[in-house]
């Protein structure tokens, strides 16, 4: 029998009587240009053209075109054939079916010296030698890698044929020598022949066809060929280790011809991707290609999409994740979100401090065009860019008390319910303060400069006076639309240096100060908890770069201006709450059932921070009612609306409208049911945004204490004990609540120092040693 392999413009044959595949090469022939013929019986395209080369066989020289030699060794091959499946019929016998009578799966018994092909693992198939039996039937091999293991009878997967005592120390020999034989080209020669025969082989009658012999060489290359094949032929039946093959139908070969073809072709755009990514990531930081570059291209903005889906574990479908997890063993990475983060920000598409939660919220940080030319309609022109949303003023009355006015923006003068920018302000339900910035309820230009509160100039507001008595409970009150003038602007800071050098020309402000002091008094008689502490406040100033500058302060909620503010924004509340219930208005009540907090219960622990911690782990969360006011235990105040920040919170402009157009004389925009299905949605925007301003504060801090030097020392305050010497931190000088274990002996209340042992804000790990 011969064999042919069709290569490029070139074509191998081979007599059964030559030298196995092991012994001889046969040359290759080149071509000059030609135009391309199908042969009707292989179905190969073949040259028609002359060789440079003459091919001699038989002893003759052939000085013919291809596709005339071809006609004439396929004439040669029929009758070498012929003659062949006379001498094989005369030794087997064949039925009139043409299934051979000898059962052709027969497996060889396990004896020492066998070649062997055996499954490692699910990824490993390793050749070996027999060396003994181990057990009743495993047996111990030595593979091609120098290491000796027990096999199961299942794991084998081939024994070469004609080969006894094989010596291991020819394994490597054998196998390169297999391997420069391995040619898929070749099965297409014998799938064309036995699937126009309808007939079946084993590998050695495969090797017989396609290399002219069934040697152990020839047999373990056919072996490998049927094995690794994805296209020609499919495993009909297997006993052990011998297996049955036949060929696919044509319609079949194509289809999964495609299907490689398309494999290959993705394969060869995965790895210019990779290569892609990996020039990217290597390239200095401010070298890296912009972000925009990224998103350019269809197939690349489909994998950095898949990538961004896998980092914040939001992937819409199985392809996303598939691609993901594809493109980060490609690079060598583990199949994480973390692995994908640190991908994104290597090549530069997310920034090193990319925040993961906005992306993963899709929170929304700009307005579109629609909602900004809305908004801009809607405007006055102005230049203030500070968004101001209240204002205080107070006077002494003849009589003595105290009166004081809290003006509010009248926001809701510039949009009107169900307005395209109210619905847009609704969506969002609140502005996010980040660290990193701020994303306003409203476009920036309506909040900062329409409808805030602006220095020397007539503002409309929402004004509540109040009237106190002596001991700071509400006389007399009034709410009304207003015009204003507001004299100057004080930060917190400014207003307690003010109070602090008690200066004759501030009346005012000392008179609001005073207001204060007895409101608070007032409502801690009312068995309001004091839940002041400190807290850290930080600003980024660039958060695109690597290392930006960070600028924290501790803001102390017992500092007298935060008082003043605090108390004068509860007072309003009060206010507000008692007016909607005296006239009917549907409002959103705000409540906390913790009344009945013994405050005695904590009074063996020190005033501030400790005991407002204390009391904060017992609370639970508020309530709302939309028909009537409900107590609010901590506040100490038997009814409470938030109403001052009409700008940058949702609730707070419902209960502008109802309470404005009450005012007006109109009917009521919102009924207490519509009210309840609107604060629905909206509370779940408020706790996201939350939780946002909490995780990105985190973030920034253990950013923040990354940087600092390790011999730094921070005071801390113990303020719980949460599990045997772990206990529960305040960082004086960070406003920061950490935990770290604590030397046996201290108490609640005892001030230590510890060090920063380490800090990762993108793994959100914290360690804090005590220091002895």
């Amino acid at each position: 029998m011969m064999g042919v392999r069709a290569v490029n413009s070139c074509s191998i044959f081979r007599s059964a009587s030559s030298p196995p595949i092991s012994a001889v090469r046969c040359p290759f022939f080149t071509f000059r240009s030609s135009s391309l013929s199908r042969h009707p019986k292989l179905g190969f395209l073949f040259p028609v053209l002359r060789p440079e080369k003459k091919f001699f066989g038989h002893g003759s020289v052939w000085s013919c075109s291809v596709h005339s030699l071809v006609d004439i060794v396929m004439e040669e091959l029929e009758f070498m054939r012929k003659r062949k499946r006379v001498c094989a019929a005369s030794k087997v016998g064949l039925t009139s079916s043409g299934k051979l009578l000898e059962d052709k799966l027969v497996n060889r018994a396990m004896e020492k010296g066998l070649l062997l092909e055996f499954k490692k693992d699910s990824d490993r198939v390793l050749l070996a030698v027999a060396q003994r039996p181990d057990g009743k039937k495993n047996w111990m091999v030595y593979d091609q890698n120098g290491a000796t293991s027990s096999i199961k009878p299942q794991q084998i997967t081939y024994i070469v044929p004609g080969i006894e005592n094989f010596d291991h120390a020819g394994l490597s020999n054998f196998i390169r020598k297999a391997q420069d034989n391995l040619d898929p080209a070749l099965l297409e020669f014998a799938w064309v022949e036995l699937l126009e025969k309808n007939k079946s082989v084993t590998t050695e009658e495969l090797a017989e066809m396609i290399f002219g012999s069934a040697e152990p060489l020839e047999s373990y290359c056919a072996h490998l060929l049927l094995s690794k094949d994805e296209l020609y032929f499919s495993v009909l039946e297997t006993k052990g280790s011998r297996s049955l093959y036949g060929p696919r139908p044509t319609v079949q070969v194509e289809e999964l011809l495609q299907r490689k073809l398309a494999r290959e072709a993705a394969e060869k755009e995965l790895q210019e991707i990779v290569q892609l990514l990996k020039a990217a990531k290597a390239m200095p930081l401010e070298a890296k290609p912009p972000k925009s570059s990224w998103i350019v291209e269809d197939k690349i903005r489909h994998i950095i999409e898949s990538l961004e889906s896998y980092a914040i574990d939001a992937c819409k479908n199985d392809e996303q994740k598939k691609t993901a997890g594809m493109i980060l063993k490609a690079m060598g990475l583990t199949k994480t979100a973390s692995s994908a983060v640190n991908l994104l920000i290597d090549i530069g598409y997310f920034p090193v401090h990319v925040n993961l939660e906005l992306l993963k919220f899709n929170i929304r940080t700009d307005h579109s065009d629609e909602i900004i030319s809305a908004a801009e309609s809607l405007l006055v022109e102005s230049s203030d860019p500070d968004e101001l949303d209240d204002a205080l003023s107070a006077a002494r009355l003849q009589d003595g008390r105290l009166k004081v006015w809290i003006h509010v923006a009248d926001s809701s003068r510039f949009v009107q319910p169900g307005s395209l920018v109210d619905r847009e302000a609704m969506r969002r339900g609140t502005s996010i303060f980040l660290p990193t910035a701020t994303y306003p309820m409203f476009p920036e230009k309506l909040a900062m400069e329409g409808m805030s509160l602006k220095q020397g100039e007539i503002c409309n507001a929402v004004s509540v006076s109040v009237v106190l008595r002596s001991d700071g409970s509400i006389a007399e009150y009034s709410v009304d639309n207003s015009f204003i003038k507001p004299t100057y602007m004080l930060t917190y800071e400014s207003a307690s240096e003010l109070l602090h050098m008690n200066l004759e020309e501030e009346v005012e402000l000392k008179i609001l100060s005073e207001a204060a002091a007895l409101r608070l008094q007032w409502r801690l008689e009312q068995g309001a908890v004091d839940t002041g502490s400190l807290e850290a406040r930080i600003k980024v100033a660039n958060p695109e770069d690597p290392e930006p500058i960070i600028n924290l302060y501790v803001e102390n909620q017992a500092d007298p201006a935060m008082r003043m503010v605090s108390e004068m924004m509860i007072l309003c509340g009060e206010v507000i709450a008692t007016y909607g219930s005296c006239n009917n208005i549907p409002l959103p009540y705000r409540g906390q059932p913790q009344s009945n907090i013994d405050i005695s219960a904590f009074a063996h622990l020190p005033e501030g921070p400790i005991r407002s911690s204390a009391i904060v782990k017992v609370m639970r969360a508020a309530e709302i009612d939309f028909r009537k006011p409900i107590r609010h235990g901590i506040l100490g105040l038997p009814g409470y609306v938030q109403f001052t920040s009409p700008i940058r919170r949702y609730m707070d402009l419902l209960a502008h409208y109802q309470v404005k157009a009450y005012l007006r004389g109109d009917s009521l925009p919102f009924s207490a049911g519509q009210l309840e299905g609107m604060a629905s949605i909206i509370n779940m925007h408020t706790r996201l945004a939350k939780r946002l301003f909490g995780s990105s504060l985190r973030y920034w801090i253990l950013e923040y204490l990354r940087r600092q030097a390790k011999e730094r020392r921070y005071r801390a305050l113990i303020l719980r004990f949460i599990k045997d010497r772990i206990a529960a931190l305040l960082l004086v000088e960070v406003g920061f609540q950490a935990s770290a274990s604590v030397s046996v002996g201290l108490h609640i209340g005892d001030e230590i120092e510890v060090w920063v042992e380490e800090s990762h804000p993108r793994d959100d790990y914290l360690a804090l040693k005590e220091v002895i």
